[in-house]
């Protein structure tokens, strides 16, 4: 059985996909932006392993939420669920930043960048990066700016740089569909089943095709994608802008 870390994962999809791993009896462990959230997390999913709590705003804590994970061993799989939709556009951080910028872009790459190397890694993106920018304008390191678009079309890049980059581990983004989740709303017409189901297969699923890597997925079956993504100078520069505004460097080869 595999051993899985998802972030964001004590409610919504996160909790899903960790209820289902679960159940199949996969060792899973949660994670809660603070204790209170922990505590929640751990009753919505019986048979979790643990839970680690960290807010994922903070670059500070979002590196020792890389040790904490680390002081666990080695994981078989980490889903990067954890996302935020809707945030007023100058909320800015402790650490001075765009709060969605923070969340949906630079944790999942400080995580990346300092967790130990696992077999599989899923990033949650969404089809809403098609309406990125791919030029990747906002990305000034003096006065950052981004949309959810942004953000999701990152996590994709993220996907594909480590993908090209980490052969022997299987990167892949995944497009969740529009689910009645809190973050998508009672009225999202997707199919909710469908919307965990592929992350959660793309950690421990035996058949060749999820065991691919640097591909994009919705329901399962790989889907387009904005094909900037596979432009290498397009990865490098956001590699170098998290790595400028972290201090955290991405190692290029495993």
């Amino acid at each position: 059985m595999a051993r899985i870390f998802i972030t964001g994962s004590v409610d919504g999809l996160g909790q899903l996909a960790a209820n289902a791993l679960v159940r199949q009896g996969h060792h899973v462990v949660l994670h809660a932006r603070n204790p209170e959230r922990a505590e929640y997390g751990l009753a919505k999913v019986p048979g979790a392993e643990g839970v680690l709590v960290a807010d994922l705003s903070s670059i500070e804590e979002t590196t020792d939420l890389a040790s904490q994970v680390n002081n666990l061993g080695v994981f078989d799989s980490i889903i990067h669920n954890a996302g935020l939709y809707q945030v007023r556009e100058k909320q800015l951080t402790r650490d001075g930043l765009p709060l969605l910028l923070a969340v949906n872009s630079l944790a999942p790459y400080i995580l990346t960048c300092l967790i130990s190397k696992p077999k599989r890694l899923v990033y949650l993106s969404s089809g809403m990066h098609k309406q990125a920018d791919a030029s990747l304008a906002g990305l000034d390191i003096n006065s950052p700016r981004v949309n959810y678009s942004d953000s999701k079309f990152h996590n994709l890049l993220l996907a594909m740089a480590v993908a090209r980059q980490w052969p022997n581990v299987c990167a892949n983004a995944v497009d969740p569909g529009w689910v009645p989740t809190k973050m998508g709303g009672p009225g999202a017409p997707d199919n909710l089943e469908k919307g965990f189901q592929t992350q959660a297969w793309l950690a421990v699923g035996k058949d060749e095709h999820a065991q691919v890597s640097g591909q994009y997925f919705h329901h399962k079956a790989q889907s387009r994608y904005l094909r900037q993504a596979d432009d290498i100078r397009v990865q490098q520069k956001f590699i170098a802008f998290c790595a400028a505004l972290t201090g955290i460097r991405f190692t290029e080869r495993n």
